[in-house]
């Protein structure tokens, strides 16, 4: 205990009774038994406040994360709902909403518009090749 071995023990017991007497050792004894105790509590209390606060710094840091999320968040959907840049956007054809390039580039190919109509195409006939093998 302490770092001392059996026989210091019993030296520092004897000089204790020497110096005190056999009727003050007792409450002696009893004052530093409650002086360790109050130190053993405070380094306790100590220890559990340090772990608290460190646990709390903690905490912070995951606050100001989440924070930090939900205003990139928010300012997302503030660019994405806003209405006035909608509607500009809007009235301008050459934007490029679909990320194809704009309309004043694409070059203009003809195509030949196609009839709607709801009537049967005429089957093309199959040519049949004969068969011929020569022996």
């Amino acid at each position: 205990m302490f770092g001392m071995g059996f026989t210091e023990i019993l030296i520092v017991a004897v000089i204790a009774i020497l110096f005190l007497g056999p009727d003050k050792l007792p409450s002696a004894m009893v004052e530093v038994a409650k002086f360790f105790r109050s130190v053993k509590k405070t380094i306790g209390t100590v220890k559990d406040s340090l772990e608290e606060e460190l646990n709390v710094a903690d905490i912070k840091e995951e606050a100001l994360a989440y924070k930090k999320e939900l205003l990139s968040a928010s300012n997302e959907i503030k660019k994405a709902s806003d209405v006035t840049k909608l509607g500009a956007s809007l009235t301008n054809l050459d934007d490029d909403f679909l990320g194809d390039e704009p309309a004043s580039k694409v070059k203009k190919e003809s195509v030949k518009p196609e009839k709607v109509t709801f009537e049967k195409k005429p089957k093309k006939k199959k040519i049949e090749k004969e068969d011929s093998t020569d022996v």
